[in-house]
């Protein structure tokens, strides 16, 4: 690590005051050029506990940049996590506020709601399905506490910026249906996002590390080297298998899943 305990509560609250006025902060490693992920995580984490002291209650994980598109695109070849809480969850088919966002984007997901707690570096895909409960149709609302660019030298947020902004994640919504984990090949399961009645993306679980399955285990494989463990109880949303959709003021995003279910969100 290279930030001192002094630099990473500072960045901490700099992410909490740009949710707070809606007015987004600079870029981490731009400040911080040497920040490393370790560092990355260690600003989440600070992040999460200011939220937890201010009375949120987490309610599960998010695992992001699952897909090889999103991968190349900042560079990288392996995922990134953050953490779910209360106050991010919305029901299907409810409409979000005006102001609740900054830069609102929707992707779709598989979520599993674990039965059993989850934990260890030698966490194995069995595991994940006797730990599962029931996995749902799923689409996540991400948002940007941060620049996406530098206006000043033009350069692009890095993994380091998105992963101390709670891996951008800001919102999920799960859909009705509930199955057994083995009801579905999951590499199959699908959706058609569309967009105000357009179609704008379509995918299959596949797109997630090959299988949704593995997204679990590599959040536990990654969460043990931080002496942190999946809860029974909680929700996991999996990764994204289509590209991020954006979601403007008055847009209807829904998913339809074929047999899996459906699921969706409306933009005030």
């Amino acid at each position: 690590m290279t930030l001192d305990r002094e630099q990473i509560s500072t960045a901490a609250r700099a992410l909490l005051d740009a949710e707070r006025t809606g007015v987004q902060t600079g870029l981490l490693s731009r400040l911080h050029p040497d920040m490393t992920m370790d560092d990355a995580y260690a600003v989440q984490d600070a992040l999460v506990a200011q939220k937890q002291d201010s009375g949120r209650n987490i309610i599960g994980w998010k695992i992001g940049l699952t897909s090889k598109a999103m991968q190349d695109a900042l560079k990288i070849d392996i995922p990134d996590s953050g953490v779910l809480f209360d106050n991010m969850l919305f029901e299907s088919g409810a409409t979000v506020p005006a102001g609740r966002f900054i830069q609102p984007r929707i992707e779709a997901e598989i979520a599993f709601v674990m039965s059993k707690p989850l934990s260890g570096a030698n966490v194995t895909r069995e595991a994940v399905l006797d730990a599962t409960d029931y996995v749902v149709p799923s689409l996540e609302i991400l948002d940007t506490r941060i620049l996406r660019t530098d206006p000043e030298t033009g350069q692009a947020r890095t993994i380091v910026d998105t992963i101390a902004d709670n891996a951008a994640n800001a919102g999920l919504v799960l859909g009705k249906e509930r199955h057994n984990v083995a009801a579905f090949d999951l590499r199959w399961v699908g959706a058609i996002v569309t967009r105000n009645g357009t179609v704008e993306e379509t995918g299959l679980g596949a797109g997630v590390l090959n299988d949704p399955v593995a997204g679990i285990v590599w959040l536990v494989q990654r969460l043990a080297a931080y002496d942190q463990s999946v809860r029974a109880g909680d929700i996991v949303l999996s990764g994204s298998f289509i590209r991020p959709i954006e979601a403007r003021t008055g847009d209807n995003i829904f998913a339809d899943f074929g047999p899996f279910g459906t699921v969706s969100q409306s933009f005030a």
